[in-house]
C-alpha cells in the first residue's frame, strides 16, 4: 500500500508531433505542460522510457507537496503502457499514485470527471496502460463528447478542437491541473466532490 511519502507519476496522454499538437486526443499532453509550467520544469527525454518526463514536486510547501513526475508518452497513444509501467518502476511508484489524464468521448466537452480504477471506455491508450500495468490507477477524464453525426471516433479525436471548444480550452485545461494538484493534495473524494461537474 502507498503513503504519503511516495511520488506520483502523472502521466498526460497523447500522440507525439506537431501535427497532433491541438488535437482533442491530445489533451492530456495540454494539462501535463501546464503543470510543468507551474512548478518550472521543461520537459526531457527520459533515460528509461520512451517518454518525455520532467520532476518536481506539486502542492504547498509542507506537508500537502508530493514529489512528482509528470510524463509524456512518445510511444503513441495505442503503446503508451509500455513507456508508462518502465517509468512507474524506474520511479517506484505504486499504482494507486499513477494518474492518467486523457480525453473522453463518452464525457460531454467542458465536464471533468476523476475516478480511480474501472474499464478503458475503448480509450486505445488506457487499453494499453490497464494491459501492461492492471487497472488500479486514478485517472483526470477530460470531456471531449461524442462525434457529430456519422464522423468516425478515429476521426473526431484526432481533429483540433473547435473554434467554439478552444474559447474555453484554457480554462478547461487550467481546471484539469488543479483537479490533479487537488487529488494530490487533499485525495479522491475532496478533488471528486470539488471538480466532477
Amino acid at each position: 500500500m502507498s503513503d504519503a511519502t511516495d511520488p506520483w507519476l502523472i502521466v498526460g496522454l497523447g500522440n507525439p508531433g506537431p501535427e497532433y499538437a491541438a488535437n482533442r486526443h491530445n489533451v492530456g499532453f495540454m494539462v501535463a505542460d501546464l503543470l510543468a509550467e507551474r512548478i518550472g520544469g521543461k520537459f526531457k527525454r527520459a533515460q528509461k522510457a520512451q517518454a518525455q518526463v520532467v520532476e518536481g514536486r506539486i502542492g504547498p510547501p509542507g506537508p500537502l507537496s508530493r514529489r512528482v513526475v509528470l510524463a509524456k508518452p512518445m510511444s503513441y497513444m495505442n503503446l503508451s503502457g509500455g513507456p508508462v509501467s518502465a517509468l512507474r518502476d524506474f520511479y517506484k511508484v505504486p499504482t494507486d499514485h499513477v494518474v492518467a489524464v486523457h480525453d473522453e468521448l463518452d464525457v460531454d466537452f467542458g465536464v471533468l470527471r476523476l475516478k480511480l480504477g474501472g474499464g478503458d471506455n475503448g480509450h486505445n491508450g488506457l487499453k494499453s496502460m490497464t494491459k501492461a500495468m492492471g487497472a488500479d490507477y486514478h485517472r483526470v477524464r477530460f470531456g471531449i463528447g461524442r462525434p457529430p453525426g456519422r464522423m468516425q471516433v478515429a476521426d473526431f479525436v484526432l481533429k483540433d478542437f473547435s473554434s467554439a471548444e478552444r474559447k474555453e480550452l484554457a480554462f478547461l485545461v487550467d481546471r484539469s491541473a488543479d483537479a490533479v494538484e487537488c487529488l494530490l493534495a487533499e485525495g479522491l473524494e475532496r478533488a471528486q466532490s470539488a471538480y466532477n461537474s
